[in-house]
């Protein structure tokens, strides 16, 4: 008889820990492609802390990640520009809410040349106009008599539109050539003696990077810890989290430690930089 209980003890302890496994709280965050590796590795040391918790990530830019929001199918939006008018006024409609945005780190957007390039720095003027088509040689910036060619975002990206609106602020030239992620930019002009491409920080590999200066008269800063912590480089933005409404249960406690000292210590080894 006591060998019978036994037996049973040790099924409904089977049966409860089976239950456990399926209780387990999921998390996916979905969208910029600049926070992609980021993310992957606070999702990563987060659920080695917090065996619990399964958190999916994936990229697909900004665009993507906030429509994904308001269609219910993530929990947290990826991106790297603010949530545009169109997106809040969806968002309200469907939930009536609009939304909480969370700043979780800072990029200085980083300008991409071929290591064999002459040229050193570029004011926001001349990068616009280049962007525009309106510079097309190097040899106008210092550089070798060969014609530029640009390399850039799809338009579903975060970093598309932040370019666009602060930096090129006018339609891009036709000729760029959009690329599905920084990743592919940076491999274009590591290849590309004569192309430039524009990205976050964390994916410069195996490419220079550019000095920028506000204009002619200004002094030009690489993107690093120091300048955007000091507000010198003139292409920092902020990097952001979306959720429908104030996140709560383990949501809340995951993007607590995301904003916590620990969760920043990664923000700050992948290559990006603390929101404070």
């Amino acid at each position: 008889m006591k060998k019978n209980k036994t037996i049973t003890m040790i099924l409904i302890m089977a049966v409860m820990t089976t239950a456990s496994g399926f209780s387990q709280a999921k998390i996916t965050v979905k969208g910029s492609d600049t926070m992609v590796i980021l993310s992957q590795k606070w999702a990563e040391l987060y659920m080695k802390q917090n065996p619990a918790t399964s958190i999916q990530v994936t990229g697909g830019g900004s665009g993507v990640g906030i429509t994904a929001l308001i269609n219910g199918t993530t929990d947290i939006a990826n991106s790297s520009r603010p949530m545009k008018q169109s997106e809040i006024e969806k968002l309200k409609a469907r939930y009536n809410t609009l939304g909480v945005q969370i700043p979780c780190a800072k990029d200085g957007i980083t300008i991409f040349l071929n290591e064999a390039n002459k040229v050193q720095e570029f004011t926001i003027k001349q990068l616009s106009d280049i962007y525009q088509g309106k510079i097309r040689n190097w040899k106008e910036l210092g550089g070798n008599d060969a014609e530029i060619r640009m390399y850039g975002r799809e338009n579903s990206s975060g970093t598309y539109t932040y370019f666009h609106d602060e930096i090129v602020k006018a339609d891009y030239a036709a000729s760029v050539q959009s690329l599905p992620g920084t990743a592919a930019v940076v491999n274009a002009v590591k290849k590309d003696i004569n192309g430039i491409g524009y990205g976050g920080a964390a994916y410069a590999e195996g490419v220079k990077h550019a000095k920028v200066k506000k204009d002619a008269n200004s002094a030009a800063f690489l993107p690093t810890a120091e300048s955007i912590g000091k507000g010198e480089y003139p292409i920092t933005r902020f990097l952001y989290m979306f959720l429908r409404n104030r996140p709560t249960g383990e949501t809340k406690k995951y993007i607590d430690w995301i904003l916590s000292s620990e969760g920043q210590m990664v923000v700050t080894e992948v290559g990006y930089f603390p929101f404070k």
